[in-house]
């Protein structure tokens, strides 16, 4: 057989073993053929390239994005030798290769090295790029100049908008679409993406359009889509119209029923998510979780453990969701042989530690008293930890253990790397300060949280600021601050300025924060029982026995101990 015809076989071989391999998750192996090629001297095939490409640019089995460019270069200079970097299929592959690894400067270079060869697909190549990349305003710049935009551009300009949280932008990109001359119609991924959008955003009248949307184009009947609009409502707060939606769609997946539950949950209905969660025909760990997540944080620690247990015992396995709301549990009445035993779990198991695990793991241990295991883990993990949650877990439950110095310490620690404190941290950084009575500090704190952060102070600051500032006897600041607050002052609050009313024996302020919490909550007994006090204290037996006697002609209740701080 002549040479040249041979070569042609052997080309057409091995492009057909690269590229029936490459779609099966095994890109080493096409590599490897690639490789192969070049040294038996068979010229290149575009498709056999572009296969290459695909394979790593695709399966996540692949050898991260470092191994996808360094594959995406290689290839890029082979086709440039062989005479294939004018191919479209080349070209294009080039482009998303480029993109998955991040290298977007190297992807708009071959896009706009191909000229008037590229098609649709490359366009949308490119656009794919930027909009994962959150890079909304070139996505933008871009899209406005596809030649014909098709359902995949508008699906992805749409993410794009979804990814930089611009929801606005991405329904205006929504309706353009409709009319559109080409006049592309949304498919049930694309509606799914808002409709979930609009559930993170309690957009509840845009959420409705597109449930119209949704039903008339009979797509409602697909489970995804079903689950969707449970969980749209339910998080929107409609849990009748979630309860609706659950009652005329279909039973048999397994979906629906976690969505319903979920709504159930975030509403704080656990009882009746619990009486569903029974009822189910199936449970996967989605169920569990949601179910164990509820109890423990409506308080119902004692039972969220015993779901937890059911779990075990069935053979489910949790996952990390799981295993957070169980350590909630356990610092919430568990013990802490019960923390170290998921500690255990999750080590023994190889789980992945995700911020919200360590942070879990953190505010369990100091919960239950154990402030070095929870320092252990906090020290294993800050390097790998990329959010403010492992951080907020270690300073707050340094606070209220009064290790004021080793939680405003760390605090400095984190100020200077590139993780942004949040509100959650500054009631920890607050409470440290009220704990060692740094009045200065908590001052300073207090005012960087809005200048340097851009954070407002929420009651809660507000409430750490006053029992800072009452502890140390500055009571007419106190109530100055009260005063300048931009929302009402609660019980807690009041309560707190009464207290400290008492310890620094000031008459007129414990009067008036007494007034204010009979205005709130009238049958509130502990207050009239620390204005009695005062009054004691001061030698005023007279207004004593006008307030024990208002106590005994009234029906007052002896409130539970609580903390509005923590």
């Amino acid at each position: 057989m002549p040479r040249g015809r041979r070569r042609d076989r052997d080309r057409v071989s091995y492009t057909a073993l690269i590229t029936t391999i490459s779609p099966a998750d095994r890109p080493d192996e096409s590599l490897r053929l690639l490789r192969s090629m070049a040294r038996d001297g068979v010229p290149f095939a575009a498709v056999a390239l572009a296969a290459v490409l695909s394979a790593f640019a695709r399966h996540r089995s692949a050898p991260g994005a470092a191994a996808t460019a360094a594959v995406a270069t290689m290839v890029h200079a082979a086709a440039a030798r062989s005479g294939l970097g004018a191919s479209v299929v080349v070209g294009t592959s080039l482009v998303h290769s480029y993109c998955a690894s991040s290298r977007l400067a190297d992807a708009r270079k071959v896009f706009d090295e191909m000229g008037r060869t590229r098609n649709t697909v490359t366009w949308n190549a490119l656009l794919n790029g930027y909009a994962k990349a959150g890079l909304a305003d070139r996505a933008a710049e871009l899209f406005a100049a596809i030649p014909e935009p098709d359902l995949v551009s508008w699906s992805t300009m749409v993410d794009g908008c979804l990814r930089a949280g611009r929801l606005s932008a991405a329904l205006s990109t929504y309706n353009a679409m409709l009319r559109s001359p080409a006049g592309a119609r949304p498919n049930e991924v694309l509606l799914v993406d808002l409709l979930s959008a609009c559930a993170r955003r309690s957009a509840v009248e845009e959420g409705r359009q597109l449930h119209a949307a949704i039903a008339k184009a009979g797509l409602d009947r697909h489970a995804f889509v079903q689950s969707t609009l449970i969980h749209f409502y339910g998080a929107c707060g409609f849990l009748n119209s979630a309860r609706l939606q659950f009652v005329s769609g279909s039973k048999d997946h397994v979906s629906s029923w976690n969505a319903l539950m979920a709504g159930l949950v975030r509403s704080g209905n656990a009882d009746e998510a619990l009486r569903l969660f029974d009822a189910m025909p199936e449970r996967d760990v989605v169920s569990w979780s949601t179910v164990i997540a509820g109890h423990a944080q409506c308080g119902r620690s004692g039972l969220a453990l015993e779901l937890f247990r059911r779990m075990r015992a069935t053979g489910v396995e949790p996952n990390e969701i799981t295993l957070t709301s169980a350590l909630s549990a356990v610092a919430g009445s568990g013990t802490l042989e019960q923390g170290k035993w998921i500690h255990d779990y999750v080590v023994a198991n190889s789980v992945p530690l995700t911020d919200n695990l360590i942070a879990g793991l953190i505010d369990m241990y100091a919960k239950r008293g154990s402030i070095a295991s929870a320092m252990q883990v906090f020290d294993n993990a800050r390097r790998s930890s990329s959010s403010i949650s492992p951080w907020n877990a270690i300073i707050c439950g340094l606070a209220i253990h009064g290790h004021a110095e080793t939680s405003l310490s760390l605090f400095s620690q984190l100020r200077r790397t590139d993780i942004r404190p949040n509100s959650i941290t500054f009631i920890g950084v607050l409470n440290a300060c009220c704990h060692a009575g740094l009045v200065g500090a908590g001052r300073s704190y207090f005012e960087s949280m809005k200048r340097e952060y851009g954070i407002e102070p929420a009651i809660k600051h507000y409430g750490c600021m006053v029992d800072l500032l009452g502890r140390a006897g500055c009571l007419e600041e106190a109530e100055r601050l009260i005063e300048a607050m931009p929302m009402e002052a609660d019980v807690v609050i009041w309560g707190t300025m009464l207290a400290a009313a008492r310890t620094h024996g000031n008459v007129e302020i414990g009067e008036r924060a007494a007034a204010s919490l009979a205005r709130l909550e009238p049958s509130h007994g502990a207050a009239r029982i620390l204005l009695s006090n005062i009054y004691a204290d001061a030698g005023r037996w007279s207004d004593v026995a006008t307030v024990r006697r208002a106590m005994q002609e009234g029906e007052f209740e002896k409130m539970p101990g609580r903390s509005g701080i923590l």
